[in-house]
C-alpha cells in the first residue's frame, strides 16, 4: 500500500474535555450497569443509551489504503505527554490528570469529576472501549468454579491467599483491524488412484500409485475484528515471568458492540493504556492474517488425500483499517516465588461472554510423589501382565511404564494451561470472495512409499 493513502479519521469529533453530566439532572457521578450496558446516573438512577461507534469505515470488501483511527495514531513519548490540566466548568478550579494511571478526576472544590474525552497524543485514550457484561459477582463464580477443580495439587500457598474478591476488572488495550485482502497459493498436490502392497525380505511394504497436479488457487479475503494486543507486555505470550497467554486466550471479544470512547465506562475500573503503533503491529497482523488465508485456501482442497505442498504464497493488502479499543476483563493475579525467580499466575475471564482460563502454580513434590505411586503401579501391572498374559517376547506391557510420566504431564498441563492461546485462525471473522481455483493434472505417479506428498505443507 502507497503511504499517500494513509487517512487518519477523527473519532473524538465533537468532545470535549471537562464533566460529562447526566442529560437528566445535571450529575457527573455516572458509573456503567452491566446488566443493561447503559450508563447510569448514581444520583438520579437515570440509564441513557451509550453513543454507537460508527466513525469507521465498515464495507470491509471495499476498503483502500491504511486507514487509522486517530485513537490507534502513533504515541509521542514525551513525558509532558502524561499530564494534562482540564477547567472545571462548575468554579473554574484547575485538575491536573496523570493519564499515565487515570482518565477521570474529581475537581477538589466543587466535588464533580472530570473526564477526558479528546484524544492525546500518549496512547490513553483510544478510539472505542467494550462495555462490561459480566459484574463481579459472576466473575468470582467462573474464577470460584475453575479454582475449585484445581485443588489437589495447587500450590499451599496459593490455596493459603486465593480468595475470589481480589479480582479485578481491567480495561486492556488492543487494536482491532479489518483488512481487504488479495491471497494466491500455487503449488502442487496428489490424488491417491491405488495402494498395495509388496513382499520386500519376508516383509510386506506398501506403496501408493497417485495423480500429480498442479494446484493454484486465487481470493479476495475480508477479515472484519481481527483483535491483537497493542501493550508490548502482553503482546509476550511465551513470557516466563508472567502467563500472559491466559489472557489472550480468552478472546475473541464482540468487538461489533463496541461504542464510542467515554471515560465514565471506566468508573469503578481500571485500565492500562496502549503502549504499542500501528507499525509495529504490522508484522503480527501480516502473519495472521498469512494463516487465516491459508485455512481458508485449505477448504477448497479436500480432494487432495495425500496432501499439497504450497511452493508460493502471498497476501496483499488492498486496504487495512485500525482503530484501538478497551476491552473488559476480569483478572484475578497470584505471584509465585521459584528458584529466586518471581512468576505471576493469571486467572482472566472474558467480561463479555465469561470465557474462563488460568494458570495455578503447582506443588510439584505432591504432583511427584503421585506420579511416581502410578509409576510403580504401572511397573507391577506391567510385570503381572509380560509374565502372565503376553509372550515374553512382546512389548506391548511395558507401555504401562509411561502411566506416571503421561500423568505428571496431564495434570501439569491441565492446572498451567500453557498451550492456551486464542486461536484466531477459526474464531476472526472473514469472508473469502472472487475465488479461483485451477487444478492442471501433469501426470501419474507409481511406486510411491510415503502415504503423503514429499514436502506437503498445507496442515
Amino acid at each position: 500500500m502507497e503511504e499517500n493513502k494513509e487517512r487518519i479519521i477523527q473519532t473524538d469529533e465533537g468532545k470535549e474535555h471537562g464533566q460529562t453530566k447526566c442529560p437528566k439532572c445535571g450529575s457527573t457521578e455516572i458509573a456503567l450497569n452491566p446488566k443493561t450496558e447503559k450508563l447510569r446516573c448514581l444520583f438520579c438512577r437515570n440509564e441513557f443509551e451509550p453513543e454507537k461507534f460508527e466513525e469507521m469505515e465498515t464495507d470491509i470488501e471495499h476498503l483502500e489504503g491504511e486507514i487509522i483511527g486517530s485513537g490507534a495514531a502513533d504515541i509521542q513519548t514525551d513525558a509532558d505527554n502524561q499530564i494534562v490540566t482540564l477547567k472545571c466548568s462548575s468554579c473554574g478550579a484547575e485538575v491536573v490528570i496523570d493519564t499515565a494511571t487515570q482518565t477521570q478526576a474529581r475537581c477538589h472544590w466543587c466535588r464533580n469529576i472530570l473526564s477526558l474525552n479528546k484524544q492525546i497524543c500518549n496512547g490513553a485514550v483510544p478510539d472505542a472501549v467494550l462495555p462490561f457484561k459480566v459484574n463481579k459477582k459472576e466473575a468470582k463464580e467462573c474464577i470460584e468454579q475453575f479454582v475449585g477443580k484445581r485443588q489437589l495439587f495447587a500450590h499451599p500457598k496459593f490455596k493459603e491467599e486465593f480468595t475470589a474478591d481480589n479480582v479485578m476488572g481491567v480495561y486492556l488495550p488492543y487494536m482491532v483491524i479489518d483488512t481487504n485482502a488479495h491471497a494466491s497459493f500455487g503449488g502442487q498436490g496428489e490424488i491417491e488412484s491405488r495402494q498395495y502392497t509388496r513382499k520386500e525380505n519376508d516383509k510386506e511394504k506398501t506403496y501408493y500409485d497417485a495423480k500429480l497436479y498442479n494446484v493454484d488457487r486465487e481470493f479476495d479475503l475480508g477479515i472484519e475484528g481481527l483483535t491483537v494486543e497493542s501493550s508490548q507486555d502482553k503482546l509476550d505470550v511465551h513470557s516466563r515471568d508472567r502467563t500472559n497467554n491466559i489472557i489472550n486466550s480468552i478472546m475473541p471479544f464482540d468487538t461489533e458492540n463496541c461504542v464510542r470512547w467515554n471515560a465514565n465506562y471506566l468508573h469503578g475500573y481500571t485500565s492500562e493504556k496502549r503502549d504499542v503503533n500501528v507499525d509495529q503491529l504490522s508484522p503480527v497482523v501480516q502473519k495472521q492474517c498469512e494463516e487465516i488465508a491459508k485455512d481458508r485456501v485449505n477448504e477448497t482442497i479436500s480432494q487432495y488425500d495425500r496432501g499439497v505442498r504450497w511452493d508460493s504464497r502471498n497476501l496483499v493488502f488492498k486496504g487495512r483499517q485500525w482503530k484501538s479499543a478497551y476491552l473488559p476483563i476480569w483478572l484475578y493475579s497470584f505471584q509465585e516465588e521459584k528458584n529466586d525467580q518471581k512468576i505471576i499466575h493469571y486467572v482472566a475471564v472474558n467480561a463479555r461472554t465469561k470465557e474462563t482460563m488460568g494458570s495455578i502454580p503447582v506443588y510439584k513434590p505432591k504432583l511427584l510423589l503421585f506420579s511416581a505411586v502410578i509409576e510403580l503401579v504401572g511397573l507391577i501391572a506391567a510385570l503381572i501382565l509380560h509374565f502372565t498374559v503376553f509372550d515374553q517376547g512382546q512389548w506391548y506391557p511395558w507401555l504401562l511404564l509411561l502411566s506416571g510420566f503421561i500423568y505428571y504431564l496431564v495434570i501439569h498441563n491441565k492446572y498451567r494451561n500453557s498451550s492456551a492461546v486464542h486461536h484466531y485462525v477459526k474464531e476472526t471473522k472473514c469472508k473469502v470472495s472472487n475465488i479461483e481455483k485451477q487444478d492442471t493434472f501433469i501426470k501419474e505417479r507409481t511406486g510411491l512409499d510415503s502415504p503423503a506428498i514429499e514436502g506437503a505443507n498445507n496442515c
